[in-house]
């Protein structure tokens, strides 16, 4: 319970007079029973929850009907640069390089940068001793001193690459030996930019976070990165089993080391150019998810805080970018506002619990009713990415905990909202590895 309290503990001490003014004057409304401004909010509230249970409806219906990729006609493959930044990697780097190893690339298309990112481990031996005898592989090590991050690890090699194509990988991820073929194919399109592979998480069987974070990932790429190919032509650049022009990367200037979502930063950054990012759904590899409450806390805070950031910086630019039409910018920003959403989840069971303690508050647009809205689209994703996969029916019964997990996303979001807004300082944090021994990944192939 002390982890939990200072997990959600605010920092109200230092939250500023101009934050603190505004929210002393709502209380003082909410005390004086204003139903008029009630039926403002749940109005708005049940807007919004409907615009994105419609969003959720339609990515669905787009990944359901997704058609595969045409066949193309082989041609001389791009060379390609893997890079692998690594931080006290030691337990997954054995993995890492079996699967790199075993990569069904031409070898004189191919080269590997290991990146040594400040390793208290023997990671960095590990890296020197995997790349002996293997001309095309390369180890950089960083000084001990280097701007720490994986942004500033993967812009210190991006100075050694040498191919047309820059394929980034975490160091826990084990590409199949057919990935990289499918994921350059994608760049046969001259206005692709970038490139996404799928993600498979390996490690279910770790325990029930690992197997809720495996099914959320179904979800993720077989039908919310699937769907938004499908149905706008706008799938995001994932930070880690993707690839992006090196020519492009050097034109927009590497990745932001200000952002610790540095992928989702590229994305805008690429769509705002003009650009595209592709999917490679046949492009698959594994990764091992998260087995701890606590992991998974720092995980989700980093991608919301990172999300909510992005969209500060960039809303503006896309809404006069002259690249997207109405409706590609429509999903742009439902998808920058994403981890917004259950900050107006949270607001609006507050909202529920006003209406129940004030039996005399009649109002025109109850919140219980549209509560249901808040969970209705992911778990209609979460099924879809279920049935895309062809699991077993047991795994359905999952379903029913997705609404705890919810829960504890609207409240790392909202922290993430608030600590953001008061600029509490926060800098990239590696997500935790697991040493247990991979198990069989759920969904491995659709």
């Amino acid at each position: 319970m002390k982890r939990l309290r200072r997990l959600l503990r605010l920092p109200f001490r230092r939250l500023p007079l101009r934050w603190l003014l505004p929210a002393v004057a709502v209380i003082g409304l909410l005390c004086r029973r204003p139903v008029w401004a009630h039926h403002a909010l749940a109005g708005f509230l049940a807007g919004v929850f409907g615009l994105y249970l419609l969003r959720h409806l339609v990515l669905l219906a787009g990944a359901l009907h997704a058609r595969p990729e045409p066949p193309r006609p082989a041609g001389e493959l791009p060379s390609v640069t893997v890079l692998v930044p690594c931080h006290d990697e030691a337990k997954v780097i054995d993995g890492l390089v079996r699967a790199l190893a075993a990569l069904d690339y031409p070898a004189d298309r191919l080269d590997v940068v290991l990146v040594d990112d400040r390793s208290a481990d023997d990671t960095g031996e590990r890296l020197e001793r995997a790349a002996l005898g293997r001309p095309n592989w390369r180890v950089l090590r960083r000084s001990p001193d280097a701007v720490g991050g994986k942004s500033a690890a993967l812009n210190e090699a991006l100075e050694l690459v040498r191919g047309e194509i820059t394929v980034v990988l975490d160091a826990d991820h084990q590409p199949e030996p057919g990935c990289l073929r499918a994921l350059v194919r994608v760049f046969d399109d001259p206005g692709t930019a970038a490139a996404q592979g799928r993600c498979v998480v390996r490690n279910p069987g770790d325990g029930l976070i690992a197997r809720l974070v495996a099914i959320d990932y179904l979800c993720g790429y077989l039908v919310n990165m699937a769907g938004r190919r499908s149905a706008f032509g706008l799938p995001a650049y994932g930070g880690a089993n993707c690839a992006v022009r090196t020519p492009v990367l050097r034109e927009l200037g590497g990745w932001n080391t200000d952002s610790v979502t540095e992928d989702t930063d590229l994305t805008l950054r690429v769509w705002l150019s003009g650009r595209r990012v592709g999917y490679a759904e046949d492009a698959v590899d594994t990764e091992l998810a998260v087995t701890t409450l606590r992991g998974y806390w720092r995980q989700r805070y980093r991608w919301a805080r990172g999300h909510q950031q992005v969209c500060a910086d960039y809303r503006g630019a896309l809404l006069r970018s002259r690249h997207l039409g109405v409706l590609g910018k429509a999903e742009a920003l439902l998808f920058l506002y994403l981890y917004h959403v259950p900050v107006l989840c949270a607001v609006a069971l507050l909202l529920a619990g006003a209406e129940a303690s004030w039996p005399g508050a009649a109002l025109t647009v109850p919140l219980w009713p549209v509560a249901p809205l808040m969970l209705a689209g992911p778990v209609l994703e979460i099924g879809g990415g279920l049935v895309r996969a062809g699991t077993r029916r047991r795994e359905v019964l999952y379903l029913l905990l997705f609404p705890a997990l919810f829960v504890l996303s609207m409240l790392l979001c909202t922290r993430a909202l608030i600590d953001r807004r008061i600029g509490s300082a926060y800098s990239w944090v590696k997500t935790e590895r697991t040493a247990t021994a991979p198990n069989a990944a759920i969904g491995a192939r659709p």
